[in-house]
């Protein structure tokens, strides 16, 4: 196999636990495959690859014990730490699913994706801790797995030293953990079975849950990890993402440990206790290769260089920048200032349901040139194509369409748990015989390419994808407000921020009343990110005739386009126009008041 990275078992039949632990511990023990870089800097902890397999080993068999088995699906509600990656590895050592839940996600949004995949358990922390503040991890999963009837157990472990309310299904995992045997035999899995789910946002309010199976998915990770970024034996790789996302899956756990590499887990966040954060932990644990998202980069700018010319950076080699188009002046920064302009920067697109890395500067031919704020060049095996409004395809160069995917990859995701058609009419109908991305793209006069961002009703907050139509569900819960349209409009350091408008049933004298209220709702029904920036009271939204909302034209209003509004004939009545727009003028003079 290529750079021997999977070891298959005979006829196709592997453990992913195998690839990321066994085999390096035959070879050597003592590697940190681990380094837990916890919310207080300087309080590192390293684990090597022999106490990873241990840890991973007993934490299956307690999962056995309590009635997991092969093809359960179990649900991780933490933030990054060890005991959280080795969870997913128990499931995978196993056969069962884990579907990892981003620990800022909100009761409800946990428990809407236990109840759509049906899992057995919960593995949590009595509470998490980040950037000096304490976060009611358990507090959550209580709420809400009282809507949650299958599961059976929630496994808790302490991460602070205070003592938390334990139920009749809660069991407390270290007592557990020291209990069990630190041996346990791998599941032998097929090549195609599950591995795990991720749930993401769609144009459509209910999240995906986005299903990646065993051998093309870790094949995928480790060569792109390997590859893409130009790991080598012995270096630290730093992926600052967190484990609820698909980065996190590919190049914090899967990728590097594959690889045999030194992965950091980051738990706290760039701004504390100061924004010299990252560039401290990178001096401290000498990192190699740094992975993060523009949004961080462009908080952190603000600040200004003497945060990141305070500390040694010179062990840095390659920059990667993940989640969502970088701008140039954010690229020049963390090319020019973090890496003082000798480490490679590699801007790099893929998506949850690529399973990793398919378009990015590297690898190449050696020092082929990179283009500021570009991905660039497709990765092995990855065949980009531009579509144009007719579903043809769009040859030569210096043209823009839809950017799709000609043929399968190894990383693909497989189906949409439990709703196979909804897989193929979001990612197959669009293109018949093309992987539909839902970007558009760009492809300069030398054939790279360039992202230009999403086509659909998606945003991108901060990195993270969120639909507008889950944003407009969780208001219209608000019995005052019967309407509501979310766009997403240029935010300064979020790169995309949401702008909602909404119709009040009264024209209610309580507008900020109603507004705050919005807030809270969306907050605690998704999560903090979620929440619009901006509320804006207007008489009606502008419908076509057949009902639709055109949020072409809300968009336009808020990025100060009006002149050009485009065909507005299929308006059911054009003056809409007007009345949103001057009441947009006031709501930006009474704000820069």
């Amino acid at each position: 196999s290529p750079a021997g990275t999977a070891r298959w078992f005979l006829g196709g039949r592997l453990n992913v636990s195998v690839n990321c632990l066994d085999q390096h511990v035959e070879k050597s023990p003592n590697r940190v495959a681990l380094i837990w870089e916890r919310d207080e800097p300087g309080t590192a902890v390293h684990v090597t690859y022999r106490e990873l397999l241990d840890l991973t080993c007993c934490l299956a068999n307690t999962l056995k014990k309590y009635g997991i088995q092969k093809g359960d699906k179990v649900a991780i509600y933490m933030p990054a730490s060890p005991l959280s990656v080795a969870s997913m590895l128990a499931c995978a050592r196993i056969g069962a699913v884990h579907s990892v839940v981003f620990a800022g996600f909100s009761a409800e949004s946990l428990a809407g994706r236990i109840v759509d995949s049906g899992c057995k358990a919960v593995i949590t922390y009595n509470q998490g801790v980040r950037g000096g503040r304490i976060i009611e991890l358990k507090r959550t999963v209580d709420e809400a797995v009282k809507n949650c009837p299958s599961i059976k157990h929630v496994f808790v472990a302490q991460r602070t030293d205070n003592k938390i309310q334990m139920g009749d299904c809660d069991i407390p995992l270290e007592e557990e953990i020291t209990k069990a045997a630190s041996v346990c035999t791998p599941e032998s899995m097929d090549s195609e079975d599950m591995l795990f789910m991720l749930y993401t946002s769609g144009s459509t309010g209910k999240p995906k849950g986005i299903v990646h199976t065993q051998a093309g998915y870790l094949l995928y990770a480790a060569l792109t990890h390997k590859y893409v970024f130009d790991y080598q034996q012995g270096d630290v790789f730093g992926c600052v993402a967190d484990i609820g996302w698909i980065t996190g899956h590919s190049y914090v756990v899967y990728g590097p440990l594959c690889n045999g590499a030194t992965s950091v887990l980051f738990e706290s966040t760039p701004l504390y206790p100061d924004p010299g954060r990252y560039w401290e932990m990178v001096q401290r644990l000498k990192i190699n290769q740094f992975y993060a998202a523009p949004t961080a980069i462009r908080l952190l700018l603000n600040y200004g260089e003497k945060w990141v010319k305070k500390y040694d950076r010179s062990s840095l080699k390659t920059l990667g920048s993940v989640g969502e188009p970088i701008n140039k002046e954010a690229w020049q920064w963390f090319y020019q200032v973090v890496g003082e302009g000798r480490c490679t920067l590699v801007d790099t697109w893929w998506q949850t349901e690529t399973g990793g890395i398919c378009i990015a500067p590297r690898p190449s031919e050696e020092k082929a040139e990179i283009v500021p704020a570009m991905a660039m060049r497709p990765f092995f095996g990855i065949v980009p194509v531009l579509m144009d409004e007719n579903g043809k395809v769009i040859e030569g160069s210096d043209v823009s369409g839809a950017l799709c995917i000609a043929q399968p990859w190894p990383g693909m995701a497989r189906t949409i748990y439990g709703d196979h058609q909804r897989f193929v009419d979001v990612y197959f109908r669009a293109y018949p015989g093309y992987y539909f991305t839902g970007d558009g793209a760009y492809r300069t006069k030398k054939g790279y390419y360039q992202i230009t961002g999403r086509m659909d009703d998606v945003i991108n907050i901060s990195g993270h994808r969120l639909g507008t139509a889950e944003i407009e569900d969780a208001m219209a819960d608000h019995p005052e407000v019967p309407e509501t349209a979310v766009i997403g409009y240029p935010h300064k350091i979020k790169g995309e921020g949401a702008f909602a408008f909404i119709v009040l049933k009264e024209q209610a004298a309580h507008a900020d009343r109603i507004k705050e209220e919005l807030k809270t709702i969306v907050a605690s029904k998704i999560a903090k990110y979620a929440v619009p920036d901006h509320i804006l009271v207007v008489k009606r939204l502008p419908k076509t005739r057949s009902g639709k909302t055109m949020r072409r034209l809300l968009r336009k209003v808020v990025t100060e386009q009006s002149n050009n509004m485009g065909d507005v004939t299929t308006l059911d009545d054009p003056s809409v126009v007007k009345e949103i727009l001057d009441a947009y003028q006031k709501y930006k003079e009474k704000s820069s008041s």
